[in-house]
């Protein structure tokens, strides 16, 4: 019998263990929704010795699901970072969420890591998000691991996942396991590297197994995927291949050491299986991580562009080198104020140092380092190439900025999001609130790059945009409980815009006596339509001193004016040309102020004769989905009043293009999720204005004069 050795947690407030940089394992764990990811993790936790009791996700007890949301909806809503001990490993562990609107979290956690371990539920295989946090650790060239979780559950398939994997992802998937049963008959696990058969002992939440002989019944399947073993990973080992063909035993390091090498070049990804939430496998998928992801240093040289100066920096990541560090998350701790996250690439950092921040060329005192334990932590002196930790005192600091040697500036490749999808409107409740929603929102922003906030000109009001309905929640939530501020959410109002059909005329004449001096001004004006993006344009077509000179720009500015607010609904009129023709004037009583009225009133008159009608913004919209939706996208389009201007195939996807009116897309986001299983991707920009349909402005005009 084999027992689990779990590592003692630190104990006092500093952390000074320093490790040689191959003895550090810095790696995330990325799935889709409800894999098992915060399951996973807390059983990681208890077996490395961090956690002496396991919480479980659906009792809100997890270490790393600590905001008060994530306990309540069961879901991980902010990226944690754990960092614990296994087999005399330093591992660095972030457990990432897996709803698509969080996907800022996978994607900046991603950027930072040297290894992944990708989750797969053995029953829904590979899932929509699963999908997206594939692609994001391709972009970058993070090598993964496979674990395929939830083997006890009935409809578990470990086969099909793998072939999954292998089909959609169009990866190298070798299995270095296989389960022993699946759904209610698993019981274990066979090792392809020792031939072993494992099975847990439940009694002791999986902290005991037992190693012995491979069932009679699955001797051949266990032979079958050696020989699969192998086979593939003698590709990449030529040593390996010599002995595979001469049928020689190959020692279990010599094994190990050409899969490290292969999943490190990312030519293959293996698998392993396992059930958490029954203790099962997760011992194993340890000793992967130590085994097979790499370390800071096998990854060898890392770039740097000279701020500047079109000049490439080439540096190994050592605490030799001068100091390099990338901040990556930005998060409000209620103890400690503002949280930097860093990855140290190379050099070494000091608390209390001065670093040079690249992006605003200022020095910034460090004022602690803490290593984190979720919202826990624990101080350090020092931190070095290879560490990822946090950083109190940093002022002026954004996601993305490099720090570095103040002497020896250097600028990392920064970070880039996703645009947010969907949008809201925002007010205060009352006046009380409404300095403090401002303040909240900047906070929240920070933290967030996918949280957009901006301020309407057109309709006053602030807009908050995310990467869902869920992400706005969860912002609406934290605005009432970490900031104590209460507001209305709502729909955004479409800002619409006024236009002219026709040529018109139109006169204005403001006449006012009230006992001494009067006022008088007159003016008679054409008006016409323009194409779409003249905007306005005046001309003084003013013969024979009708209207003085001094008069003239005054009548072009009441014009101006009274095309801020339009006759139909009072929304701006844009694209128009106005022609000042002929008018009259009064030798004592006519005034600036007066031809300014006159020209406002010349201009409603005008536009009341001249066939007003209402735009709408219509935005260009690029949808990308697997070829088995596009009917489905198409058809929702086709309800939204869109114009399909056409399709452009890609190797793994469709991109439909289309222009289609804002005032049909909201909850767009969200449909376009459910019709597709959340596989579908969109973005979308303001493109131009456009007449509205006869029958829809009077609908508009009805809502905006409350019938």
């Amino acid at each position: 019998m084999a027992v689990a050795k779990k590592n003692k947690g630190a104990k006092g407030t500093k952390v000074e263990r320093r490790w040689s940089m191959d003895k550090v394992r810095n790696f995330g764990i990325m799935a889709h929704i409800d894999a098992g990811k915060t399951t996973t993790t807390e059983r990681i936790l208890y077996y490395t010795g961090r956690i002496h009791r396991m919480g479980e996700v659906h009792e809100g007890a997890s270490a790393t699901d600590w905001m008060e949301q994530e306990k309540e909806r069961g879901i991980t809503i902010t990226s944690a970072s754990i960092t614990t001990e296994w087999n005399n490993h330093r591992l660095c562990l972030i457990d990432t969420p897996g709803h698509v609107d969080f996907t800022a979290e996978v994607e900046r956690s991603l950027r930072v890591l040297d290894g992944a371990v990708a989750l797969f539920c053995a029953v829904g295989g590979v899932e929509p998000q699963s999908e997206t946090v594939w692609r994001q650790a391709d972009k970058y060239g993070v090598p993964r691991l496979a674990y395929i979780n939830k083997m006890d559950r009935v409809g578990a398939d470990f086969y099909r996942a793998v072939k999954m994997i292998e089909e959609r992802f169009g990866s190298h998937p070798i299995p270095l396991q296989i389960p022993m049963g699946q759904g209610e008959l698993f019981n274990g696990l066979i090792d392809l590297i020792k031939m072993k058969a494992v099975w847990y002992n439940e009694e002791s939440l999986g902290t005991n197994w037992e190693e012995g002989e491979i069932p009679n019944d699955l001797k051949n399947e266990a032979h079958k995927w050696r020989e699969n073993l192998l086979e593939s990973i003698s590709d990449y080992d030529d040593t390996l291949m010599e002995m595979f063909l001469d049928g020689e035993e190959i020692p279990e390091m010599q094994l190990r050491t050409a899969i490290r090498k292969a999943t490190i070049d990312n030519q293959i990804v293996p698998i392993f299986c396992g059930s958490s939430y029954k203790n099962k496998g997760v011992q194993r998928l340890l000793d992967a991580i130590v085994y097979y992801l790499p370390s800071p240093a096998d990854l060898g040289q890392i770039n740097a562009q000279h701020p500047g100066k079109d000049e490439e920096i080439v540096l190994s990541q050592s605490e030799d080198e001068h100091l390099g560090a990338l901040a990556f998350k930005i998060a409000t701790d209620p103890f400690v104020g503002k949280l930097t996250y860093i990855r140290i690439y190379t050099g070494k950092l000091d608390a209390g140092q001065s670093v040079l921040n690249v992006r605003t060329g200022k020095k910034e005192r460090v004022g602690r380092i803490l290593e984190m334990f979720a919202n826990k932590r624990e101080e350090r002196e020092v931190a070095v190439s290879g560490d990822i930790v946090a950083l109190v005192g940093m002022k002026d600091i954004r996601t993305g900025d490099t720090l570095c040697d103040v002497k020896h500036p250097m600028l990392f490749e920064s970070l880039v999001f996703p645009k947010p999808v969907i949008t809201r409107a925002i007010e205060p409740k009352t006046k009380a609130d409404q300095d403090q929603l401002f303040t909240a929102l900047q906070k929240l922003a920070e933290e967030d790059p996918t949280f957009v906030i901006a301020y309407d000109d057109d309709t006053g009001q602030t807009h908050i945009s995310g990467m869902g309905e869920l992400h706005l929640e969860i912002i609406f939530d934290r605005l009432i409980r970490e900031f104590n501020v209460h507001a209305n959410m709502g729909n955004p109002q479409v800002a619409y815009k006024e236009g002219i059909g026709k040529l018109a005329k139109g006169e204005g004449k403001f006449i006012r006596q009230s006992g001494g001096r009067g006022q008088y001004g007159h003016c008679l004006i054409d008006v016409e339509p323009l194409p779409r993006g003249e905007g306005y344009v005046f001309e003084d077509k003013i013969v024979g001193g009708t209207i003085p000179r001094e008069y003239i720009n005054s009548v072009k500015e009441g014009i101006h004016d009274a095309m801020g607010s339009g006759v139909i609904a009072g929304y701006p009129i844009d694209d128009v040309r106005v022609a000042l023709y002929d008018g009259s004037y009064h030798d004592v009583d006519s005034s600036e102020m007066a031809f300014r009225i006159a020209g406002s009133m010349a201009f409603k008159d005008a536009a009341k004769k001249a066939d007003p009608f209402l735009s709408e913004p219509i935005m260009k919209l690029e949808v990308t989905t697997p070829e088995e939706y596009v009917g489905d996208v198409m058809g929702n389009l086709n309800g939204r009043r869109a114009q399909i201007a056409g399709i452009i195939p890609r190797s793994d996807a469709q991109v439909i293009t289309a222009n289609v009116p804002l005032s049909e897309m909201f909850g767009y986001a969200t449909e376009l999720r459910s019709m597709t299983q959340g596989r579908a991707l969109f973005s979308m920009e303001f493109k131009h204005y456009e007449r509205l349909p006869a029958n829809l402005q009077e609908e508009v005009i009805k809502k905006i004069r409350g019938f």
